[in-house]
């Protein structure tokens, strides 16, 4: 069923890196929450006023914000949509997780408010009058929220949106509100206690923990998190997957927005090869990291030594004595300079970030290390940090 809606009203449903069809499919969802929400904010001002609930008032403007974060659905993934220009070279793809942010603040702001108002309903309750009707509205609310939930999380998959996550998990904390409502009216009616201000309180509360968490979902790729590990491991197959790569090293995927994604990384290369037959595979790897993952991508060649037995011996003596001080510790670009009194063996170390010894023990360590093999040996080490 919903495949079919989808096919109506989504061209080209299936491509969903393109800005335009991530566009259209935002715009469908936000359609399709203003207008539900609009008609469950207004049944529940009804129930509300009928009842005296204060809670039930509440979760029907909470339905009437939910309304302006469907608008602001479509605002931001039409906004994502827009191309490049010369002040945004990179696309305005991070649009469409501000507007996941300003989703998860309209939750914020409705859980304090529902706080507040429940605070007073505690200190001053009143009673509230029991209707089917209310109730009716109640029940038929719930089953509203919690397609709209499965509704949103199901595009989220598709798109890979943290927007339509946001309004999927808005949703949920409606329908468990109003779940708490519908069942704080029923036990009030059947017992005569007055439970409408700690039902609010508590759904406040639930709702200032889904905002919450909405909110750090939405801010984690704005300031920069970790890419996937699964999509790293697919990276570095598909360029080790080329004969002349012995290696790769400082893979960095930078997040410009879904759809919107730069590679940068060092491939490790024999020495001694054809510079242009080696570029010539460099440019092709390029290319078909693009095309399969729909991403920029700029590789670094790394010169390596790979036929010298001296180097290749030395390299994992280093290797080991490294590991010996944490299997987590990997090193990369190692040479080796000889000179009159001494051999400088340079290499980078990477370390992970939060490592349990600090970046100068780490290299000095390293060093002393290096000191005590059999040969005169001194190691130039940089240290760097993994970016994955």
């Amino acid at each position: 069923m919903l495949d079919q809606l989808l096919r109506r009203f989504i061209k080209d449903m299936g491509q969903v890196q393109d800005p335009k069809v991530r566009e259209r499919y935002g715009t469908f969802a936000g359609g399709v929450g203003i207008f539900l929400n609009l008609c469950l904010a207004a049944a529940k001002l009804l129930a509300g006023i009928i009842s005296g609930s204060i809670a039930v008032t509440a979760d029907a403007f909470n339905n009437l914000s939910d309304a302006g974060s469907s608008v602001v659905t479509i605002v931001g993934f039409r906004m994502a949509a827009s191309p490049s220009d010369r002040e945004h070279p990179f696309g305005h793809g991070r649009i469409e997780y501000l507007a996941g942010l300003a989703i998860s603040v309209a939750i914020l702001l409705v859980g304090v408010e529902l706080l507040k108002s429940s605070v007073e309903k505690i200190l001053h309750p009143e009673e509230v009058a029991f209707s089917l009707l209310s109730v009716g509205i109640l029940a038929g609310s719930i089953l509203v929220k919690l397609w709209m939930s499965w509704f949103n999380r199901t595009l989220a998959r598709r798109i890979d949106s943290s927007a339509m996550r946001a309004v999927s998990v808005d949703s949920l904390t409606d329908a468990v509100a109003t779940t708490a409502v519908l069942v704080s009216t029923i036990v009030g009616h059947l017992s005569g206690l007055k439970l409408d201000g700690w039902t609010g309180l508590l759904v406040a509360g639930f709702i200032l923990y889904s905002g919450f968490n909405t909110a750090k979902d939405s801010l984690s790729p704005l300031l920069g998190e970790a890419p996937d590990p699964e999509l790293v491991q697919e990276i570095e197959q598909t360029v080790l997957d080329h004969p002349p790569v012995v290696g790769i090293h400082d893979l960095i995927v930078h997040d410009y927005g879904p759809g919107r994604r730069m590679v940068s990384l060092h491939a490790e290369v024999p020495s001694k090869g054809n510079i242009l037959e080696l570029h010539d595979v460099i440019d092709h790897i390029e290319m078909e990291l693009q095309s399969k993952y729909g991403c920029e991508a700029t590789i670094h060649m790394d010169p390596v030594e790979v036929d010298d037995p001296e180097v290749q011996r030395l390299k994992e003596q280093v290797t080991a004595l490294v590991s010996d001080i944490d299997p987590e510790l990997g090193i990369h670009d190692f040479r080796i300079v000889q000179g009159p009194t001494h051999t400088n063996l340079i290499f980078d170390v990477t370390v992970p970030y939060r490592f349990r010894l600090p970046d100068a023990v780490v290299a000095r360590t390293i060093r002393e290390k290096v000191r005590q093999m059999e040969g005169n040996y001194f190691a130039v080490v940089r240290v760097e940090h993994s970016m994955i």
